[in-house]
């Protein structure tokens, strides 16, 4: 059974216990309220760093409430995960918002501080004061930006402009959450019923074309009304961030991004370039879903459709959990163990129950455990999401183990590498299992969908995002027009000439979020590509590859994220990673084709 009416049927062992963070409610309330003393400690610290020691005293207070404080946000995060009904989980969730308003408070002089130093003042308290050593890199890190800040004066008036930058996103958020209607579609018993999000996924993968167009023209309805309004938005989000850059004195609003995690523009422009250089294999599978769906013109809403339709597997959640430690025993015994561990120990939130949060993440708590929240269904998709996020987990678990706090936590530009090798090894698996020829092509095509979500679809965006920014700095108009007209572009030349355009196409880049928050989904595909590599070298056998490995997920942040996947055997500065997975999407279209 895959959905319960009530939490109160799923079996306990399918469910969290939150009792690893706190015993009671009245534990977390402790800690809630020694983290504002702690606030208040560190709020005396302003003006009051003079020396190595105080140096010293207010980041071992900052790390011991920065430890305390994830505890308590996790707890109450969870609470209302469970539960998005619960009012008192609201309660205390905004009790955590609160707390956190204080502590960010309580802290923000101290950034200015450090980058008002002098490099050799700051060298000198790190020698003076052994115990200073722990946090030293962090330290560094942080001086990097000295160049990029401004005098105190222009700092604060930054500061109180904050809101300000944040307009764009916010009032995109708002419009595209809580104010867009969607058109109608019709229901399964012939009524007419608006469409929403959730619908609008199933409907676009329906088998009748008929209800996919419908849903399309429902779904980008709202989209094509507003285009002026989306178009104002994202230009000024555009514009603040090419005008922050270069205020900050970046050399493009796109190295500013990049800066943060020690990125060289020639990953960005690479990866672009690379994908757009071996485009031709996801051409060739546009031509082969328009030659299977038998149709005269493929159309984007036939590029989601099932085209080998009808393979519907059960799987029980216990045997989904077994095919992983199966797929999974490639990456060694100390890793299937814990596996079986986090299923005996209930780390994992099993079940989709009323009001639950949709979807499925993973979160680790340093010095508790990694927490994952599912919404399992009895299906195949259930056990790839299954094994996704167990990746995210263990890559939690082993860096809380061999990290210290400071370096425990990943960065994203290297999050999605851990969960995509594992499941680029179990579709391994399934494939060297399976002797049932329509299940082998289902798999292919759903390994192939994912190449073409989570790489080029991301390459597409992230070129779209580098496209107007450098509009942007050109002084060049932002205008609905512009945008439609270069997405447009983009989506000819990224999925071929193969489709022909409806009139909605150009208006894609409208219903993307992410490009409120810039530079950002080029990592999907950099880590996809990195753990293609990584699987397929661990699948091959390669010496050391395990061992290189294993070593990247105990790293947590303790080295920039290229250099750890250098040592892991990718090399991101160079197109052979990128160049790789490309080799490798397209022999699966090619067997497809085949098959």
């Amino acid at each position: 059974m895959s959905t319960y009416k009530s939490r109160k049927d799923v079996p306990e062992h399918e469910k969290w216990d939150l009792t690893d963070l706190y015993a009671d409610e009245q534990a977390w309330q402790a800690d809630v309220d020694e983290c504002y003393q702690l606030a208040d400690t560190l709020s005396q610290f302003d003006g009051a760093i003079q020396d190595a020691k105080s140096l010293l005293d207010f980041l071992e207070t900052q790390e011991k409430l920065s430890f305390t404080l994830r505890k308590v946000f996790a707890y109450t995060m969870f609470l209302s995960d469970i539960d998005t009904r619960d009012a008192h989980a609201q309660k205390l969730s905004a009790k955590a918002t609160q707390l956190s308003v204080k502590v960010s408070e309580s802290t923000s002089f101290f950034m200015p501080f450090l980058l008002s130093l002098s490099e050799e003042t700051l060298r000198a308290y790190i020698s003076a004061e052994k115990k200073l050593a722990y946090f030293e890199d962090e330290l560094w890190k942080s001086f990097r930006f000295k160049k990029h800040v401004l005098t105190k004066e222009k700092e604060e008036l930054l500061s109180q402009l904050g809101a300000t930058f944040q307009a764009p996103g916010d009032t995109y958020n708002m419009l595209n959450n809580a104010d867009i209607q969607f058109g109608v579609v019709t229901d399964d018993n012939g009524q007419q019923v608006q469409l929403t999000r959730g619908m609008y996924s199933k409907l676009i993968e329906d088998e009748d074309r008929n209800k996919r167009k419908e849903a399309y023209k429902a779904y980008y309805k709202p989209y094509v009304e507003l285009n002026n309004t989306i178009a104002t938005t994202l230009s000024a989000e555009i514009k603040t961030n090419v005008t922050l850059a270069k205020v900050r004195q970046y050399e493009s609003a796109l190295h500013k991004a990049l800066f943060a995690d020690n990125i060289e523009q020639s990953v960005y422009d690479q990866l672009i370039d690379a994908a757009k250089a071996n485009i031709e294999p996801l051409h060739e599978y546009a031509r082969l879903r328009k030659q299977k769906l038998g149709l005269d013109e493929l159309r984007q809403y036939d590029l989601n459709a099932p085209i080998v339709p009808g393979v519907k597997a059960e799987i029980s959640y216990e045997e989904a959990y077994e095919t992983m430690l199966k797929a999974l025993k490639p990456l060694g015994d100390d890793y299937i163990a814990k596996l079986k561990e986090f299923k005996e120990k209930r780390y994992i939130d099993v079940r989709e129950t009323p009001g639950k949060r949709s979807g499925a993440y993973n979160m680790g708590v340093y010095g508790v455990h990694p927490f994952v929240l599912l919404n399992h269904h009895d299906d195949l998709n259930s056990l790839f999401t299954l094994v996704h996020e167990m990746g995210h987990a263990m890559h939690s678990y082993y860096s809380s183990k061999y990290q210290p706090q400071i370096t425990a936590n990943y960065r994203i530009f290297v999050a999605e590498v851990a969960s995509t090798v594992n499941e680029v090894l179990l579709i391994n698996y399934l494939l060297k299992e399976t002797s049932d020829k329509r299940m082998r092509a289902y798999l292919l095509n759903h390994f192939i969908e994912q190449f073409r979500g989570t790489f080029f679809t991301q390459v597409m965006f992230a070129d779209f995002e580098k496209q107007t920014h450098e509009r942007a700095e050109a002084g060049e108009p932002l205008n609905a027009e512009s945008l439609n007209e270069l997405y447009e572009q983009l989506f000819r030349t990224y999925n071929g000439p193969d489709i022909v355009f409806d009139d909605e196409v150009k208006y894609g880049w409208s219903r993307i979020p992410h490009f409120y928050r810039a530079f950002y989904v080029y990592q999907y595909a950099t880590g996809f590509a990195s753990a293609i590599k990584i699987a397929t070298a661990i699948l091959d056998g390669e010496e050391g590859a395990l061992d290189a490995y294993m070593t990247f997920l105990q790293s947590g942040s303790s080295d920039e994220p290229l250099e750890l996947l250098k040592k892991a055997g990718v090399d991101l500065t160079t197109p052979e990673p990128v160049q790789a997975a490309m080799a490798r999407f397209s022999a699966l279209v090619e067997e497809l084709k085949q098959l």
